[in-house]
């Protein structure tokens, strides 16, 4: 039994059936033709009669001939319904849909033609249809066959006339799942067509497509990182148009969802992926300012991340926008309460989380880039200045790091990791503890200089010179005497005392403590020479210098008489030598000019005749020895000039106990030698052993 293809005649089934383009044709004519009729009679029966025979027995056919003949049949009933098509779109439509998907790239060919021409009669009518379509022409822009291609394109530019001149009935909102959907598309031409539909969407004004921004910008970001240019370009020029529009009206969108998205690609790989979304960071602090404060740890550590980068072209634009995120948002942090740890825990959530920031700047510090550990030393810093009565419950975490980082052996880390340690234990800063943290950054840094001698002959004079320069001197210097005198280790020690004394004879820094030395007669003045003079007994040079800076003449004379009964070794030549030179230096100008007294102090001239005696005949021997051939009244002609002398000391005998001042020399000095026995006999014994063992 033949089947009923009415009202189409025998003749035009055949031609719809048929293989050729030209009869398939002819067929759709008459289709055209007969619908047009039934149309102008209201014939609606047969009308969806000859919908169910095209659409199920031919399009849906499983013969590709038919489905082209049914496809095209179609196309003809939407011509010949004109306006009426609206009323069978659902008929029309669907079976055009289902071809999309046909193995047969004619048939994909032949439905993109069919769809386009029902669309171009139905107009707005299609729009029902739309997220079916949309899904369709997704497809066929990634489709292998170039045909099929540019048939789905010019369908795809009618589709977005349609929607831009009807964007009062088009369904934007249920759009958006589906754009959401297929945005994380991997086909570049697929991309291109997401973007290209972004675009056209954005552009009419009546459609607010940015409100749906924090729903779609993953996968723009994610789009940007395409390696291809041409989708880069598309990409790179919808995020400005929407930025743009943010930027007009920044209350429309919900900043927080979007802010999470744009700091998880500042991580990335690609640097104009990198540079986007810290621009887009920089924009959102300008945008929403303090609102911004609770995610501060994840924008600072995304401006860290960025500003760690190499120094190539695209990466130092990249640098050069985190360091502008980062100087805004230390800005910002002007403007944050020093709320003293009061605020509840949902003030808290609306304003600086200070913990979770204090970790990324922890765990950056311990990290290897130079710029990071800078910029952090700076935050800490920043953060004692406006916050510092929240910053100081997490001490506990930083000091320790603070300290550690003494040893890293960049300067300008040092320098500023300094800075910082200085205001932790400044007594502006507002605390119980202020000595506590004092006292363990002077014991850390003797304990770091112990363990690395070269950490303290590289960079000791400069680590002590600067926090001297941030704080009191005089401070520094009696805290450091004091843990020095009890320090174990007696050779540190003295080379401590060695170090100590150089700057304090040297620095510009120790300016004013070496005034107030040079007026040991003062009081308040008194107790810190004592301070110093009893540690820097550890070093024999160390302390006659000490006391010709403080013009203890007499006393520095009983120092050097001293030096005869000890193992003058060429460490002691060394320093004795140093101390020759700093007396010819600008620092020793008063001494020198106390040569020129009348009568002239005798201890004096003795103290340096005793350096001169302690000396072998080098360079520093004859540099003294000429020194004082300028003493006016001494000849050495072989006549015996007789000099007028001071027979007093004019300075400290009266203030100090010199005799019990000499004893502690003495007695440490004693120390010393037998500390140098026990290691002379500790180093032997173990060479003993490993002898025995091989």
């Amino acid at each position: 039994m033949e089947r009923d293809y009415a009202p189409l005649s025998a003749a035009c089934v055949r031609a719809l059936n048929d293989k050729m383009y030209d009869k398939r044709k002819a067929a759709a004519l008459e289709i055209e033709k007969m619908v047009k009729e039934f149309a102008a009679v209201n014939n609606s029966m047969q009308i969806r009669r000859l919908l169910k025979v095209l659409g199920q027995d031919f399009a849906m056919s499983k013969n590709a001939n038919a489905k082209k003949g049914g496809l095209i049949g179609l196309a003809a009933m939407a011509v010949g319904l004109g306006k009426e098509t609206a009323t069978y779109i659902d008929g029309l439509i669907e079976p055009i849909l289902v071809n999309f998907n046909d193995a047969d790239l004619k048939v994909r060919y032949y439905a993109s033609e069919s769809l386009y021409n029902v669309s171009k009669v139905a107009r707005s009518a299609v729009l029902k249809h739309f997220p079916e379509i949309f899904k369709a022409l997704s497809k066929l822009a990634a489709d292998p066959d170039q045909n099929v291609k540019n048939a789905s394109e010019l369908l795809d530019r009618l589709m977005k006339d349609i929607v831009t001149d009807n964007s009062n009935v088009f369904n934007l909102v249920g759009f958006i799942p589906l754009l959401r959907e297929r945005i994380y598309t991997d086909n570049t031409f697929a991309k291109q067509f997401i973007i290209s539909w972004i675009t056209i969407l954005d552009n009419v004004p009546s459609l607010d497509l940015v409100i749906y921004l924090p729903e779609i910008l993953d996968g723009l970001f994610k789009m940007l990182s395409d390696p291809t240019f041409e989708v880069k370009k598309m990409c790179d020029a919808v995020l400005r148009k929407f930025l743009e529009n943010l930027q007009k009206n920044p209350e429309k969108v919900n900043y927080a969802d979007m802010i999470n998205i744009i700091v998880l690609y500042s991580c990335s790989t690609d640097d104009f992926v990198q540079y986007t979304s810290m621009c887009w960071i920089k924009e959102f602090i300008a945008m929403y300012g303090a609102k911004i404060l609770p995610f501060t740890s994840s924008i600072l550590k995304a401006s860290l991340v960025s500003n760690s980068n190499n120094e190539t072209e695209p990466q130092i634009r990249v640098k050069q926008t985190a360091k502008l995120v980062n100087s805004t948002l230390m800005d910002l942090i002007k403007e944050v309460e020093d709320d003293n740890g009061n605020l509840d825990e949902n003030e808290k959530d609306e304003n600086l989380d200070l913990s979770s920031v204090i970790v990324v700047l922890t765990k950056e510090l311990c990290g290897s880039s130079v710029e990071n550990k800078i910029t952090v030393l700076k935050w800490i810093y920043h953060l004692f200045n406006h916050l510092p009565n929240r910053i100081l419950v997490h001490m506990e975490s930083i000091f320790p790091l603070l300290l550690t980082t003494l040893s890293y052996p960049n300067e300008e880390v040092v320098q500023n990791d300094l800075k910082v340690i200085a205001k932790v234990i400044s007594p502006q800063i507002i605390q119980t503890n202020t000595k506590q943290y004092f006292d363990d950054f002077i014991v850390s840094l003797l304990k770091q200089f112990c363990c690395d001698k070269t950490l303290l002959k590289e960079r000791g004079q400069f680590i002590i010179r600067q926090i001297c320069g941030l704080l009191n001197s005089n401070e520094i210097y009696k805290t450091l005497s004091t843990f020095l005198l009890e320090e174990d280790n007696l050779k540190f020690a003295s080379m401590m005392v060695g170090t100590l004394n150089t700057i304090l004879l040297t620095s510009p820094e120790l300016y004013d403590l070496r005034m107030q030395l040079r007026n040991v007669k003062k009081k308040e003045n008194q107790e810190i020479f004592l301070c110093l003079y009893k540690t820097w007994c550890h070093n024999p040079v160390a302390i006659v210098a000490l006391c010709l800076l403080t013009q203890n003449y007499f006393h520095a004379c009983k120092l050097i008489h001293t030096f005869a009964s000890m193992d003058v070794t060429v460490d002691l030549l060394i320093e004795v030598d140093k101390l020759i030179q700093l007396i010819e230096s600008p620092i020793f100008i008063y001494l020198r000019m106390e040569l020129l007294e009348e009568p002239v102090n005798q201890y004096l001239i003795q103290a340096l005749y005793g350096l001169l005696m302690i000396m072998p005949q080098s360079e520093a021997f004859h540099l003294l020895r000429h020194r004082l051939k300028c003493v006016p009244n001494i000849t050495y002609n072989g006549q015996t000039t007789q000099l007028k002398y001071k027979t007093a000391d004019t300075n400290l005998s009266e203030e100090f106990d010199s005799n019990s001042m000499l004893s502690h020399f003495m007695e440490l000095q004693e120390k010393h030698k037998l500390y140098q026995r026990t290691i002379l006999y500790s180093t032997q014994t173990d060479k003993t052993i490993t002898k025995v063992e091989i």
